[in-house]
C-alpha cells in the first residue's frame, strides 16, 4: 500500500465529521491540501472518496498552490461566476424605470397605463422590447434601484378649515367644563349600516379546526331581514355606550329619538341633577350642522326634558376625531369580527356584550319604529327657534357651536367668545392652590424636596415610556415643555389620593383632557411605589367642582377659575 493510499485511509473517517461543518471555501481547500498531501492521483482518489466534484479538489489544490485564496469574509476570488443582466444589456435598467417610473402613469402611450405593474407584466413588456429578463432579476433590479412594494397612503386631507384647530380647542374647553361641573357630555354619531343574515364578516375568531361558520357566498341584500343603522351615544363622563339600533332609515328624527332613549333610560338616573347637556356630533349625515331637523328636533328635545343642550360640531372632514369612534364604535366592530349578524337578537346581544380593560360599557336597545324620509323643516321654522330664543348661536362659529333653550325666553346675548388660548395662565394659578398642605397632606418645602428627589427617575420613566411606545429611542431633542410639570403631576397625585377627587375634576384645572391626567397619575403612582413613598390616606370625598371650592374655603384657599356660589347642579 502507498503512502498515498494510507493517508487517504486514515483520512476518510476524519473528513466524513469535517466537510460537514465547513462552508464551501474550507472543502474546498481541505479537500485541496489532502490532495497535494497524497501525492500523484490524489485529485481523483480524494473526489471518489469524499464523493466531491473533481473540478472543487482541483480548483481547492491550486488555490493553495498558487497563494490566491478568497479573502476573508469572501467564499470565492472576486469575478467569478457570470456577468449580470445589467452588464450584458445596458439598455435594461433605463427600460425597466421607464416603464415604473411614477412620469409614466401621465404617458397616454405607455403599454402598462392601464394595468398593474407586477414583476411579471414588466418582464413580458421588457422581453418585447428586446430586453431579456425574468420576473426575479426585475424584482433584484427594482430593490438595487430603491424601489419596493407601496400601498396607498392617506395623507392628502383636501382643504382644511382655518379654524379647524381653534374648533378643536373650543369643543375640548366645553367638554372639560360640563364635566366639572357634574354635567353630561354625549359623543354621537351613526354606525355604517349592517345586512342582517348569514353574511360573511371581516376578521378571523377561534373555531374547530375544519369548521369554519357557513356564510352565504354573495352579498345580495335580504328582503325579509334587511338592514340595520346603530346610532351610538357615547357618555364621555361615565365611559358608557349607548346603541340604539334602527330597522328603517338613518334621519334627523331617528338621531334625536337615541339621545331621548338614551337620556331615559341611562341619562336621568345617572345625572339627576343635571340641567345642561353637551352633544359633540359630526358637521354631516343626520346629526349635521346645516340640518334643520337636528336642530328642531333637538329644540323638542330640550323642552320635553328640561335641559339645556349645547351641540358643538366637529369641523368638516375631521370626524375621526369624535370620541364615540375610538372609544365605542371600533370595540364593537372587534366584537362582532368574523361572527354573522344572522338576527336583530345577534346584534343588539353582540353589541352589548361589548366591553374592554378601562372599564367600557354598553347598552343596546332595538329600535323598530319608522322614520321615513323627506321630513320637511322650513326656514321659517329654523327662524322662528331663533326669534324665541330656543336656539341661541355661540359667539365663536355660531354655525357649529350653538344651544337649545328649554323655555322659549330669548337669553341676554352672550359675549363673543375667543378661540381659547393655548396654555391659559389658570393651569399654573390652580397647581398652585392644590399644592397647598390643606389639600396634599405635605409641606410646600416637602412637595418641592420630593419633586427635585423624583426629577431624573420620572425622567428615565418617561424616556423608557416613549421607546417602548415608539420601539426605537428619542431622535431629537424634546423642543416643547410638558404639558404637566413634575409638581403639578405629584400634587394632582396627591390630592387625589386624599380627597378623591374625579379625574375630570383635576383635567378642568389643570387645563388639560382626562386623556393626560389620568396616565400622569398612574405614571406617578408607579414611580413613587418604587421609591417605597406611600400616599397620604383618604380624608374626604370630594365629587364635584363646587365640592372642592366649599372644602377649600374653609381652610382659607381660593381656587383660581371656579364660580363664588354653588351651581345650578347643586
Amino acid at each position: 500500500m502507498g503512502a498515498g493510499a494510507e493517508l487517504l485511509g486514515l483520512m476518510g473517517p476524519q473528513l466524513e465529521l469535517l466537510l460537514p461543518v465547513l462552508d464551501e471555501k474550507g472543502r474546498r481547500l481541505v479537500l485541496g491540501a489532502v490532495a497535494r498531501a497524497a501525492g500523484a492521483g490524489g485529485t481523483g482518489a480524494v473526489a471518489a472518496l469524499t464523493g466531491a466534484s473533481w473540478q472543487t479538489v482541483a480548483d481547492g489544490a491550486a488555490e493553495l498552490e498558487s497563494g490566491q485564496v478568497a479573502p476573508p469574509g469572501r467564499v470565492r476570488r472576486q469575478g467569478g461566476g457570470r456577468r449580470q443582466l445589467a452588464g450584458h444589456d445596458p439598455g435594461l435598467v433605463p427600460a425597466l424605470l421607464a416603464l415604473v417610473e411614477d412620469s409614466a402613469r401621465g404617458d397616454p402611450v405607455s403599454p402598462l397605463l392601464w394595468t398593474t405593474r407586477s414583476l411579471r407584466n414588466l418582464s413580458d413588456e421588457l422581453a418585447g422590447q428586446g430586453h431579456r429578463c425574468s420576473p426575479q432579476t426585475a424584482g433584484r433590479l427594482l430593490r438595487g434601484l430603491g424601489f419596493s412594494l407601496q400601498a396607498n397612503a392617506k395623507t392628502a386631507e383636501g382643504r382644511q378649515h382655518p379654524d379647524r384647530d381653534a374648533q378643536f380647542r373650543y369643543i375640548a374647553g366645553q367638554a372639560r367644563e360640563f364635566l366639572a361641573a357634574g354635567d353630561p357630555v354625549i359623543s354621537v354619531d351613526a354606525k355604517k349600516k349592517e345586512q342582517v343574515g348569514p353574511y360573511a364578516r371581516a376578521g378571523r375568531e377561534w373555531r374547530p379546526a375544519g369548521d369554519p361558520v357557513a356564510v352565504r357566498d354573495h352579498d345580495f341584500p335580504d328582503q325579509d331581514l334587511g338592514t340595520v343603522t346603530p346610532y351610538g351615544v357615547y357618555d364621555v363622563g361615565a365611559n358608557a355606550g349607548f346603541v340604539n339600533v334602527g330597522t328603517d332609515h338613518d334621519t334627523a328624527a331617528f338621531a334625536v329619538e337615541s339621545i331621548r332613549c338614551w337620556w331615559d333610560t341611562l341619562g336621568r338616573d345617572r345625572y339627576p341633577a343635571a340641567r345642561r347637556l353637551l352633544v359633540t356630533a359630526d358637521a354631516g349625515g343626520s346629526n349635521g350642522y346645516r340640518t334643520r331637523a337636528w336642530k328642531t328636533g333637538l329644540a323638542a328635545l330640550a323642552a320635553a326634558t328640561g335641559l339645556e343642550i349645547t351641540c358643538c360640531h366637529f369641523p368638516p372632514g375631521t370626524s375621526r376625531w369624535n370620541k364615540i369612534e375610538h372609544r365605542l364604535f371600533s370595540q364593537i366592530s372587534r366584537n362582532w369580527r368574523a361572527r354573522p349578524l344572522t338576527s336583530h337578537e345577534v346584534i343588539v346581544q353582540t353589541i352589548a356584550a361589548t366591553t374592554t380593560a378601562t372599564g367600557l360599557t354598553v347598552t343596546a336597545a332595538l329600535d323598530t319604529r319608522g322614520y321615513p324620509r323627506g321630513a320637511k323643516i322650513t326656514p321659517a321654522q329654523l327662524r322662528e327657534l331663533h326669534d324665541t330664543g330656543t336656539l341661541s348661536r355661540h359667539g365663536f362659529h355660531g354655525d357649529w357651536n350653538y344651544t337649545l333653550h328649554p323655555a322659549a325666553t330669548r337669553p341676554a346675548p352672550p359675549p363673543p367668545d375667543p378661540p381659547p388660548p393655548a396654555a391659559p395662565a389658570r393651569r399654573d394659578q390652580a397647581a398652585a392652590a392644590l399644592a397647598h398642605p390643606a389639600l396634599t397632606g405635605i409641606t410646600a418645602a416637602a412637595l418641592a424636596s420630593l419633586a427635585a428627589r423624583l426629577e431624573l427617575p420620572a425622567a428615565a420613566a418617561r424616556e423608557h415610556r416613549l421607546h417602548l411606545a415608539t420601539g426605537h429611542p428619542r431622535r431629537r431633542a424634546a423642543t416643547a415643555p410638558p404639558k404637566l410639570t413634575l409638581t403639578a403631576q405629584l400634587t394632582a397625585t396627591l390630592a387625589r389620593a386624599r380627597l378623591g377627587l374625579p379625574l375630570h375634576v383635576l383635567a378642568y384645572l389643570l387645563d388639560v383632557s382626562t386623556d393626560t391626567i389620568s396616565p400622569a397619575i398612574r405614571s406617578t403612582r408607579d414611580l413613587l411605589a418604587e421609591h417605597d413613598i406611600t400616599l397620604p390616606p383618604r380624608t374626604a370625598t370630594l365629587a364635584t367642582l363646587h365640592d372642592l371650592h366649599r372644602y377649600a374655603a374653609a381652610a382659607g384657599i381660593t381656587i383660581p377659575g371656579l364660580p363664588p356660589g354653588p351651581g345650578p347642579h347643586e
